[in-house]
């Protein structure tokens, strides 16, 4: 029902509004349909359209995939802004709504941003997708000083299809302080026997080491459970660390840094709780190096 009342819409106002919040001004405008395509747009290019673009397309296209989703999110932003202008130009004699009344706007955007965003947000941290930044070289080479990354959440989780392997990178709850999370590879599963003498790791007796490569400083070692390999460094081989030999208990899992000279791992803190792992590394989204972005790394699929 609309009031008896007939003042204009401001198309300034209604612009505003749709720059703060998309479809915002539509409603201002009356518009409650075109508001709520305009809202839908814009919260489905912002978290689902991430974890779509993360989660389940191929490594090689989800740089473009997540150009291609920041441009259209730029283009509904923009084009909600224009739209609410020119509609609101248009309504130079116009009978608002009983609704429409500053109450409700301002309703309306609480609401969104601090309610639904939100619950969208924490489900998906929660259930699909975090991001997490790397602010040590302990798993150099493969995640660098400053790195971003998404963790894939759908891991080792009841009703969940993947589960813990060797050679994963995994995150985990820091044992000995429980508000961490350190990110390491998984190198042990439950039950088996795990012995390390110098660079090399034996898993039942089997070493672990593919190729050894000497570097400027130390040595590079590719590892291999016989299915994937990866690499990592030793700075300082000759450093004396802990030369670790145990059975893994059942329910846990050892965990090392690819720094093999530079890493707290379970070397130092012991075996981790399978249960305390929550996820696994999946991409780099974002690499800087001081004032500089290491554009090569962006997009960076995890070994």
């Amino acid at each position: 029902m609309q009031t008896s009342s007939n003042p204009a819409r401001h198309p300034f106002i209604a612009m505003l509004m749709s720059a703060a919040l998309p479809g915002w001004g539509q409603l201002y405008n009356g518009e409650l349909n075109k508001a709520i395509w305009w809202g839908l747009g814009f919260f489905c290019l912002t978290i689902p359209s991430t974890v779509a673009i993360a989660l389940y397309l191929p490594p090689e296209s989800m740089l473009d995939g997540f150009i291609l989703s920041g441009l259209t999110l730029l283009a509904l932003w923009f084009g909600g802004m224009i739209d609410a202008w020119q509609s609101a130009k248009r309504k130079s004699e116009y009978q608002p709504y009983s609704w429409q009344n500053s109450g409700v706007y301002v309703l309306v955007f609480l609401l969104s941003n601090f309610f639904v965003l939100p619950i969208i947000m924490q489900f998906v941290r929660k259930y699909e997708m975090e991001s997490f930044l790397v602010p040590s070289g302990s798993m150099e080479p493969t995640i660098l000083t400053n790195e971003m990354f998404f963790a894939d959440k759908r891991y080792n989780c009841p009703g969940c299809k993947t589960k813990v392997q060797r050679g994963d990178i995994a995150i985990f709850v820091y044992p000995n302080d429980r508000n961490q999370y350190f990110i390491k590879r998984i190198i042990g599963l439950p039950g088996e026997k795990i012995k390390i003498s110098g660079t090399t790791i034996y898993i039942n007796g089997k070493p672990l080491t593919l190729v050894q490569q000497p570097l400027k400083q130390g040595v590079q070692v590719t590892e291999t459970d016989g299915k994937r390999s990866w690499n990592v460094v030793w700075s300082k081989p000759n450093l004396a660390l802990p030369q670790t030999e145990l059975t893994i208990p059942n329910g846990y899992m050892f965990a090392l840094g690819d720094n093999r000279s530079a890493s707290h791992d379970s070397r130092f803190y012991g075996a981790v709780p399978l249960a305390d792992v929550i996820g696994k590394a999946r991409f780099v989204w974002l690499s800087v190096k001081g004032n500089s972005i290491r554009w090569e790394r962006m997009g960076h699929l995890l070994p």
